[in-house]
């Protein structure tokens, strides 16, 4: 009865512990933990390479390259093919060889939810006010048996992110998706770990991609990650083809 007693106890007060933190404060630890404001701002451009290992066995190349302040490309190359998803601060293309699609083409306003995330230099919680996002913190949870602080942001277009928070050093191990697209939602969860400083900076080297009933169905392991490179401005911008094919054609791209 006494044990009882005093695990009651302690389960209040780590109660009255979670709740007696904000918002905010998490979200400031969470930065610390990645390095600190300063140098996260110091860091201007991003090269990830990797290797995807998808459920069916296959392992495909894959390259990130962000830029500030909303730059992004992608890569994914597998049996001498290679696909292509960018975004050059206004409006999204890509090049789908694997469906069909050789030639560069616009994308569509909800294929391009996710690369926004993407594009977003340093995440949806930094400057998260200045970005038009809200941030809520709804107290513990539990991922994969072990305990999480849990965070919902509420994104400027309505879509939402959910961030768990190891309780001991306030990275992201967790992160769940919902993005509403033409009247249903879209949901995806991406579990990250085996964080390594890069320029002072705390980055994923193993992150983890699927549905929330099978969160590990694609696993990307980092093999370089390289800070403050020189990127070609026209890897992210639009192909001169597709632009020629815009001015013939009277369509215009996403934004």
């Amino acid at each position: 009865m006494r044990h009882a007693v005093i695990m009651l106890a302690a389960v209040s007060c780590l109660s009255v512990f979670a709740h007696g933190q904000t918002a905010d404060e998490l979200v400031n630890k969470n930065i610390q933990a990645k390095g600190g404001i300063e140098k996260i701002k110091a860091i201007k451009s991003v090269r990830i390479t990797g290797k995807l290992n998808g459920g069916g066995g296959f392992t495909a190349a894959t390259m990130q390259e962000n830029q500030r302040p909303n730059l992004v490309r992608e890569t994914f190359s597998l049996q001498g093919m290679t696909a292509v998803t960018a975004y050059d601060g206004a409006t999204g293309w890509q090049i789908q060889p694997f469906g069909g699609h050789k030639d560069p083409e616009f994308m569509g306003e909800d294929d391009l939810k996710d690369l926004l995330l993407d594009a977003d230099f340093d995440g949806p919680l930094v400057d998260y006010k200045e970005k038009g996002n809200t941030v809520e913190f709804l107290g513990h949870d539990v991922v994969d048996g072990d305990d999480a602080l849990r965070l919902k942001v509420t994104l400027k277009d309505g879509d939402i992110v959910y961030y768990y928070l190891d309780p001991d050093t306030y990275l992201e191990i967790r992160k769940e998706v919902q993005e509403f697209v033409r009247g249903s939602v879209r949901e995806s969860v991406m579990e990250m770990g085996s964080y390594k400083p890069v320029a002072g900076v705390m980055y994923p080297f193993s992150i983890s991609q699927g549905s929330k009933a099978n969160p590990a169905a694609q696993t990307t392991s980092v093999e370089k990650m390289e800070v403050n490179v020189n990127i070609n401005p026209a890897d992210f911008a639009v192909p001169a083809a597709l632009k020629t094919e815009e001015k013939k054609s009277g369509l215009v791209g996403i934004h």
